[in-house]
């Protein structure tokens, strides 16, 4: 199993992380790719992703997988470990439903200010920014943030009482909003006591 990644980049941090959950981190090859180079945009890559993202997952019968949750919930169903995904048809429709939720509103919209509002990757990859909506995605990750505060007041993690891939896609994100200073002025309190948590458990 090969995974083509930029190892600094949120969506591939988000693998890597789930990896150690299960793990798994010593069972898969890591390929690095040269994105800030354009290597995602030639032939060779395109032809096994034409999304030309990071990360894509590519197993030994030659299948590619890409996108960041279908990796993820591939690595959860074949590794042993604590499930990230949920047991159960409740479980698993409502951490989709949040990790949607979480992915779009705050690890999408701090992505989409990053290309947008800003420098991004430089002038030879952001040909088409709309600085409107980078700024627009601000507010709406601020805005999410609100949200997941809220959602944490009296528990320690996104989805009911267990660590799942929310709380992986969540940490990645509030980190990039952090970089980019995106995230309200007012104090989050609940947000910040679970991040701290976040931060012990993946970074000991």
């Amino acid at each position: 199993m090969r995974i083509y990644d930029a190892a600094n980049f949120p969506n591939p941090r988000r693998v890597r992380l789930a990896l150690r959950e299960k793990g798994a981190l010593d069972q898969v090859e890591f390929v690095p790719v040269d994105v800030k180079g354009g290597e995602l945009r030639t032939p060779a890559m395109r032809a096994m992703n034409p999304d030309a993202t990071v990360p894509f997952m590519k197993l030994e019968d030659g299948t590619v997988i890409g996108r960041c949750t279908p990796i993820i919930e591939y690595i959860d169903s074949v590794f042993e470990g604590p499930s990230l995904t949920g047991d159960t048809a409740q479980e698993r429709a409502l951490i989709h439903a949040m990790n949607l939720r979480v992915e779009e509103g705050l690890l999408n919209a701090g992505a989409d200010y990053f290309h947008h509002a800003t420098a991004g990757l430089g002038p030879e990859l952001e040909t088409d920014q709309v600085p409107a909506w980078g700024e627009r995605q601000k507010r709406r990750l601020q805005d999410s943030a609100r949200y997941l505060d809220g959602v944490l007041d009296g528990q320690a993690f996104l989805v009911g009482d267990k660590f799942t891939m929310v709380d992986i896609t969540a940490y990645v994100g509030l980190n990039l909003a952090t970089a980019l200073g995106l995230l309200p002025e007012e104090k989050l309190e609940h947000l910040e006591r679970w991040k701290a948590s976040m931060a012990a458990r993946f970074e000991d």
